[in-house]
């Protein structure tokens, strides 16, 4: 692959984040659920829905000719509709897709780089997700210093800190 760049994510790319949901959503070989599932599903819907919200931010990965490839963001949940990886209120959790062709590129950890220096900027103490057991992406989670802090359902909950 040829080298990529990442933008902040804005208002119009809504679609694309819900897209990258999607492929995060069918990171298993040979377990992929349609975009109407995954999105129909409210665990995965509030992650995207209404974006952007005036908290939220997010990045996106884009080839040389500016094609979108991949995404990070963050997004704020409340204790009373709490997330898969909700932490406590105030504690952003982060969301990460790429595309197939550019996994293993570089592009996740970019992303993820600069999704936690934003939140860093942003003023955040820390940044939380929530990964299920088995996904390659752990290990590049727990390189760029996230640490499990809860278990359960086939899923992590990771957090880092941010300051």
């Amino acid at each position: 692959m040829v080298g990529f760049s990442i933008r902040p994510a804005g208002p119009a790319d809504g679609g694309f984040l819900a897209d990258m949901l999607v492929e995060a959503a069918n990171w298993r070989a040979g377990a992929t659920r349609p975009r109407h599932v995954v999105l129909g599903d409210a665990s995965h819907a509030a992650y995207v829905a209404g974006w952007q919200r005036p908290a939220d931010r997010g990045v996106v990965a884009v080839d040389p000719e500016g094609r979108p490839v991949g995404a990070a963001w963050y997004r704020l949940f409340g204790a009373d509709r709490p997330s898969q990886g909700f932490v406590a209120t105030g504690v952003p959790e982060l969301i990460i897709g790429v595309r197939p062709l550019w996994r293993a590129q570089g592009v996740g950890r970019g992303l993820l780089r600069a999704l936690t220096e934003d939140a860093r900027s942003g003023g955040y103490a820390r940044l939380a997700l929530s990964v299920e057991h088995g996904n390659f992406a752990h290990e590049l989670y727990r390189s760029e210093g996230f640490a499990v802090i809860a278990s359960a359902n086939g899923r992590d909950t990771m957090v880092r800190r941010l300051r």
